[in-house]
């Protein structure tokens, strides 16, 4: 039997889950009372792909036309403001993140520095998604070889290996 404080599987690197009560911080062994630091998570996802896709299509916009200054001080504004929204979306460690590679634009901005300013956005979001869709990957894999491992140790339990069956003879069968 597997001891409850660990929470891998014997024999494998397969972590189980453990549930958490929402709004609590797991630990390292995996109960909801310590202070680990928080994992990345985002706490709006479909807030996020908004946002995302809104400044993505900005940066189009801004490359095909050129702005006057109330055009580019309307961008800067709208830029601050998708990142603030961002910035609630997100985990603390997040939000530091994005802080760094965000930081805000001052003044009325040149265009070049809000198409700058712009695609680093876009390309720290699209950072985000790749990992987001490498964390689901793992976790599927994870729980695919869980269940394979589970599924073989419950076929052994019905079918076992020819030298490791009982020793107790079973009734044959009569005509």
């Amino acid at each position: 039997m597997s001891d409850p404080g660990n929470p891998t599987l014997p024999g494998t690197n397969v972590v189980q889950a453990v549930p958490v009560a929402p709004g609590s911080e797991p630990t390292a062994s995996g109960d909801a009372a310590g202070a680990m630091p928080s994992p990345e998570t985002i706490t709006e996802p479909a807030k996020l792909l908004r946002i995302a896709s809104m400044v993505r299509e900005l940066l189009d916009e801004t490359r095909q036309a050129s702005m006057d200054e109330p055009g580019r001080k309307r961008l800067a504004d709208i830029y601050q403001r998708a990142v603030g929204e961002l910035a609630d979306s997100l985990s603390e460690d997040l939000r530091e993140e994005l802080g760094q590679l965000a930081p805000p634009v001052e003044g009325v901005p040149t265009e070049s520095e809000l198409r700058i300013a712009q695609a680093q956005l876009v390309g720290w979001l699209e950072g985000l998604f790749h990992g987001i869709q490498a964390a689901m990957f793992a976790q599927q894999a994870a729980a695919r070889a869980q269940f394979e491992e589970l599924r073989r140790r419950g076929l052994l339990a019905q079918n076992p290996q020819p030298g490791q069956e009982s020793q107790e003879r079973r009734p044959g069968q009569y005509l």
